[in-house]
């Protein structure tokens, strides 16, 4: 009855290892959770506050497609400022959260045998999204060693003559790790004259804790006309539920041809987050980005150091996001098993690494607070006892 595009998807690990969390909570069980990927944060005032004058004002209607003129404007300068790229509101789509973008961008690029390079870990719907397009997912192994990044030399031997896409993630979900300009301007030496396309998905960017964040748009001139940057306020203002995300390219057809596809599929965004977005993008939520910035890197450098303290974990410290991608191979190989049992035994919530293209490790995200984090790396240190 289904088709074979439908059947060839999978649900979402994160959203399920979540909603089962959430189920055991609901029924009087001791959960703690550290699975979701959202900020535990409020969304700022000032954001809601211009929500509540759209409504007030009746801001209820359809507005163009890719977004009202003022949030395309606001993007774009977000765009210049931030990252120094230059981009027409023309150039821009605002989409309903950044999966949207990436799903508009895999329907107007990817044909049936096309080949996408992913590099793992990598976020679980990447490639999900590919297998959905008639592409097929290629992927670069990282590990701890190598910082979870690829290297020129790995991608040029994964270029093949089907290869279509480059997907690179930074800030990663999971690992938080975070390319370097010289990093990047490496990569781009290496897709130069070819035909493939990078999308950069920066939906991260504001939450840096070592270093400084470089938009891969902005290390040359051939990756400015490759890369389809996407990019949105769900992580950097706690906006997860309000759904906004966008894309730029400066491909003016590729666009044209992303406008046509959402004007059939879900037209324009609320209107009611779009007025609401721009106060998240022209600098009135600065100030609540770096509260929370600190705060995240103040529980990453905890989190960290108490899975270090233990001889049979180890982990990375992240340089952006608000997750860690803690090693398990000293005690599993198995990381579906190990999460299942964890959150049985120990009421404990985490994401299996094979979610995420990489067996034996889980994902835990340090978006909660101070005491959850530790009750809940106590909790994983005393499971891990009980399988050594």
């Amino acid at each position: 009855m289904l088709t074979k595009r439908i059947n060839s998807l999978s649900p979402s690990l994160t959203i399920a290892i979540s909603t089962l969390a959430g189920e055991l909570k609901a029924q009087g069980k001791d959960i703690l959770s550290f699975s979701a990927g959202e900020p535990d944060f409020g969304t700022p005032q000032v954001i809601k506050e211009e929500a509540i004058k759209a409504i007030n004002e009746g801001f209820t209607r359809y507005t163009p497609v890719p977004g009202i003129p003022e949030l395309l404007e606001a993007i774009a300068a977000k765009l210049k400022r931030d990252n120094n790229l230059d981009y027409k509101p023309s150039q821009i789509i605002a989409s309903n959260g950044a999966k949207h973008s990436l799903f508009n961008i895999m329907q107007a690029l990817i044909e049936e045998g096309d080949e996408v390079i992913i590099p793992s870990p990598y976020w679980v719907t990447y490639p999900e999204l590919v297998t959905y397009s008639g592409g097929k997912s290629v992927i670069i192994e990282t590990q701890d060693s190598d910082g979870f990044k690829i290297t020129p030399e790995q991608l040029k031997a994964a270029i093949t003559p089907k290869t279509k896409m480059l997907i690179l993630t930074s800030p990663s979900n999971p690992t938080g790790a975070v390319y370097t300009r010289e990093e990047l301007a490496a990569l781009g030496k290496v897709l130069e004259n070819t035909d493939i396309w990078v999308v950069s998905d920066e939906m991260y960017e504001k939450l840096i804790y070592d270093g400084t964040f470089t938009a891969t748009a902005s290390v040359s001139d051939d990756m400015y006309r490759r890369t389809i940057t996407v990019n949105g306020l769900s992580k950097s203002v706690a906006m997860t539920g309000w759904r906004f995300g966008y894309l730029a390219s400066a491909n003016e057809e590729l666009v044209a041809a992303m406008k046509k596809l959402q004007s059939q599929s879900t037209s324009n965004i609320c209107s009611i987050t779009q007025k609401a977005a721009i106060a998240g993008l022209d600098g009135r939520a600065d100030a609540d980005i770096e509260m929370m910035r600190e705060a995240f890197k103040k529980r990453r450098d905890l989190a960290v150091a108490l899975f270090n303290e233990d001889e049979n974990l180890s982990v990375l410290s992240p340089a952006g996001a608000f997750y860690l991608f803690v090693n398990i191979k000293k005690v599993s190989n198995d990381s579906m098993q190990f999460c299942k049992d964890l959150l049985s035994e120990k009421g404990v919530a985490v994401v299996p690494g094979v979610g995420f293209g990489s067996e034996g490790y889980f994902r835990f995200s340090f978006a909660s607070s101070e005491e959850q984090i530790k009750e809940g790396i106590a909790r994983i240190r005393a499971f891990c006892k009980t399988i050594k």
